[in-house]
């Protein structure tokens, strides 16, 4: 059988390409192990466009965030499943000083599209905001994992669950051959698999260990607080807490460490009693060294490409870079030089 693109990984990255490639009449394969879906099956999902310690709006943020509400909303109605939630994000203030900052933010338009209001007052009993806060917009949350069983029925019998095995791939002239099928085109989209590969282990991913927690706790506000760490209101009443940030301990489990730390920093901003630590999940991130993502081809062969490295910030750049990709792959359009993977070929 031939077929136009086989994409490995069926995660957040190669969900949004699959379906892009297929709405342009491409005859595409996924191939996908869901137990080794750690990135995508545990992540937040947070959307947030203003963001680090010292609160700048995201990278190209203003690309990124009108593109991402458009296209979820499209995969929630072929798929016919509800993941996608709209919701204001509160970050307190610390001092009468940063209140004073924010309020000065109000007026750069570069920021006006994201900022919904400034508090000057404390919003809630419950919360640790003296100086008020930022009440941000544009923002949100996406329930992945539902993202994903819809997608994997949407895609049928496209998908195959089952282990890519790269040595069995061959170059037959201007096609790969694998599995019985003629292959024009592979994608690899498969997170941190990619490290693995012959084609892409030059590239400098930097693998982060991300764990979060459920609590339950008695305080439930129409928007997330963040600051410090992230509380979102899920629809069974609980939150989900997060998240760490780990370097080393990559092959570790769920850590105490890790679960002190996301309650001592929820007490800073919620210091209200958690009732119970419902569940403590952990994923590593395919991050990468410059925290920018791998789009590209390979240098050296033929028809090898990558859409990888999207990191703890997935779920707002895949929509806007999975565009850029198609537009790549089909039409030979100059993919953005930040996230090229050709800044590394000096490299191999």
């Amino acid at each position: 059988m031939e077929i136009d693109f086989l994409i490995i990984g069926q995660g957040l990255a190669g969900s949004a390409l699959g379906y892009r490639l297929i709405r342009e009449g491409k005859r595409v394969v996924l191939l996908d192990q869901p137990s080794k879906n750690q990135s995508s099956q545990v992540a937040a999902g947070l959307f947030n466009p203003v963001t680090g310690r010292k609160m700048v709006k995201t990278w190209k943020g203003e690309v990124l965030f009108p593109a991402i509400t458009p296209f979820y909303q499209e995969l929630e109605e072929i798929t016919g499943r509800k993941f996608l939630t709209l919701q204001s994000i509160y970050r307190p203030f610390l001092s009468i000083e940063e209140q004073n900052e924010w309020m000065g933010h109000s007026s750069d338009p570069e920021m006006q599209p994201f900022l919904k209001k400034i508090e000057v007052v404390s919003q809630h009993p419950s919360l640790k905001d003296p100086f008020g806060g930022v009440m941000l917009q544009e923002s949100g949350w996406l329930d992945i994992p539902t993202l994903l069983e819809g997608m994997a029925t949407f895609f049928g019998e496209r998908l195959r669950q089952e282990e890519f095995k790269e040595e069995e791939l061959i170059q037959e002239g201007g096609y790969w051959s694998y599995a019985g099928w003629k292959v024009r085109a592979i994608v690899y989209c498969n997170g941190l698999g990619a490290m693995r590969s012959r084609f892409f282990s030059f590239l400098p991913f930097a693998p982060v260990k991300g764990e979060i927690l459920e609590v339950k706790q008695d305080f439930n506000p129409y928007y997330i607080v963040n600051r410090g760490v992230f509380r979102v209101p899920l629809p069974n009443g609980n939150f989900r807490l997060g998240s760490t940030y780990t370097w080393h301990d990559l092959e570790e489990g769920p850590t105490e460490t890790a679960q002190k730390e996301l309650l001592n920093k929820l007490m800073e901003v919620v210091p209200i009693p958690v009732d119970q630590v419902v569940a403590h999940r952990v994923g590593i991130r395919p991050a990468t060294k410059d925290r920018k993502p791998f789009l590209g081809k390979h240098p050296a062969h033929k028809n090898v490409y990558i859409f990888n490295g999207f990191g703890a910030k997935g779920v707002s750049l895949v929509p806007y870079f999975s565009a850029c990709m198609r537009d790549f792959l089909l039409e030979d359009q100059p993919l953005p030089a930040e996230v090229s993977i050709s800044r590394y070929f000096t490299y191999i």
